[in-house]
């Protein structure tokens, strides 16, 4: 006799199957939740030591008690929107659509200072979540050559100067929290055409030359250039190369898959999770036995550049002699 099952008794077997009995037959409701979490995050130089950071998180709490709070950084470099668009940069991907950006740096309006054009309270949808920062700047760096869904200037600031003395906490997180809970930022932002670019190096072809720059240092003290794979890639993937930094006597001749491809106290080139060449120490750390940044002398801004040799070149040539 066959056993005829219902889509049903199909559909709560495989449930069992992944979730567990106890979870199976509310797996529908489990995954709803799941896809409404509403996440915010903050990235700020405001660091750990004052009462900053939690004020921002109870201002949150208020707004939306629901929201799911996740901390990027707080020691970025006091008004350093390019280094607060670098952590962006390296970590949006790894967020779900719908979450919200709080980019607390440089984040004090400025209303025509000195002749400028002013800096205002902005948001900026990107690949379907959403970024929240002064027009200082970051909008521009976060983007590079990408492209944005839309990008808006939050209404009524200059009616409410009081929120001037900690605009984080008063303009941007309580619109980020609006659009949590379901606002369009239509209804409290407007559309605007522009936004400023703060200066980012970035790295330069030549022939058979790629000159770079360390971009970040991070807590190990690796070395994080502005030189992505696709650029290193475009010499051709055997083609033998050089990475020199600092000064000549310092260089590496090949791109190694980890850090564990060398021995410990080995230096090491690899291509990072997001694709930018990072000079490292393997098992080395500033606060123990030294990182690249202390042990090569390096900091950020420094020159790293990529030496090609191609078969046929002089340099290829001159070495059969």
């Amino acid at each position: 006799m066959l056993n005829i099952l219902s889509v049903t008794d199909d559909k709560n077997r495989l449930n069992n199957l992944i979730f567990g009995p106890k979870l199976g037959n509310n797996s529908s409701r489990f995954c709803t939740e799941l896809r409404t979490v509403k996440i915010i995050t903050l990235t700020t130089d405001m660091g750990l030591k004052d009462h900053y950071v939690a004020a921002l998180k109870g201002t949150i709490l208020k707004l939306c008690p629901d929201a799911q709070i996740i901390d990027i950084s707080h020691n970025v470099r006091p008004f350093d929107v390019a280094e607060a668009a670098y952590y962006l940069q390296s970590s949006i991907q790894d967020f779900p659509e719908g979450t919200v950006h709080i980019i607390g740096v440089d984040s004090e309006p400025m209303i025509n200072f000195s002749g400028s054009e002013g800096a205002f309270p902005s948001v900026m949808k990107f690949n379907g979540q959403y970024l929240l920062s002064n027009d200082n700047g970051f909008f521009g760096s976060f983007l590079a050559e990408n492209k944005h869904e839309g990008f808006y200037r939050i209404d009524d600031v200059l009616s409410n100067p009081e929120l001037f003395r900690f605009p984080t906490k008063n303009m941007l997180i309580p619109a980020g929290c609006k659009i949590l809970n379901g606002a369009d930022v239509e209804s409290f932002a407007s559309e605007f055409g522009s936004f400023k670019r703060a200066f980012a190096p970035s790295a330069v072809i030549e022939q058979n030359l790629i000159k770079g720059n360390v971009i970040h240092i991070d807590n190990y003290g690796n070395l994080i250039t502005n030189i992505h794979k696709d650029i290193f890639e475009r010499f051709g993937k055997e083609t033998p190369f050089t990475i020199y930094y600092r000064h000549k006597d310092y260089h590496i001749d090949e791109i190694s898959a980890t850090y564990n491809s060398v021995p410990s106290g080995e230096k090491v080139a690899i291509f990072n999770d997001n694709g930018l060449l990072e000079i490292a120490i393997n098992r080395g750390a500033n606060a123990s036995n030294g990182g690249a940044e202390k042990l090569f002398g390096m900091r950020i801004g420094d020159v790293v550049r990529v030496e090609f040799t191609p078969r046929g070149s002089r340099n290829t040539l001159e070495s059969l002699f």
